[in-house]
């Protein structure tokens, strides 16, 4: 089993990178997934009408709290771990397993993959796709991407980088390689 990590900024297109891989065969571990599952337990203050994580409320009231941020993720960083490594148990051990971690370089985690894939963008495309495609304020944007690891942190734990700066034609070709290699490593482990 070859475990990698894949992270990316917030709106770097990660999300699009961990779909195209499961396409290809990966296991896909999705911890923001996860997160959702457990956070759904957070209360009722942050759900929908229908019941659901009301993922922009949680977020305006975390991303604006560094303390309530901490609180929220010392509660689900645990719970993630404990339900990835369930989810990982399950896979075949010729799999190669993509653990999507959104804060794999903030909280450390680079050391428990035996190789991370960073989805790199400049930040001026993150906060164009985070404002035109997700409807956050150019404010909200901000303070999302502040949140996070800078580009060069990323770029430092990174065995692998995709440059996703382009249209989303430029992804699938450099997606479609570092398949190649990961297989490659995981037949040869």
């Amino acid at each position: 089993m070859l475990k990698v990590g894949l992270t990316g900024g917030i709106g770097a297109g990660k999300s699009e990178v961990s779909r195209m891989l499961a396409g290809y065969g990966a296991v896909l571990i999705d911890a923001d997934r996860i997160a959702r599952e457990v956070v759904e337990e957070f209360g009722s203050g942050i759900l929908t009408a229908e019941g659901t994580l009301d993922r922009p409320k949680l977020g305006s009231v975390v991303f604006a709290d560094s303390e309530r941020l901490a609180a929220l993720n010392a509660i689900v960083h645990p719970l993630v771990g404990a339900r990835s490594a369930e989810l990982e148990r399950a896979a075949g051990p010729d799999s190669v397993v993509v653990h999507d971690v959104p804060l794999l370089t903030e909280n450390g985690l680079a050391p428990l993959y035996d190789l991370v894939v960073v989805v790199d963008a400049a930040p001026e495309t993150q906060l164009d796709r985070l404002v035109r495609l997700r409807g956050m304020t150019e404010q909200e944007a901000r303070a999302r991407m502040a949140a996070q690891a800078t580009r060069e942190q990323r770029r430092a734990v990174a065995d692998l980088v995709i440059d996703n700066d382009g249209p989303l034609a430029a992804l699938e070709p450099q997606v479609r390689t570092v398949w190649a290699e990961l297989t490659r490593r995981a037949a040869a482990a």
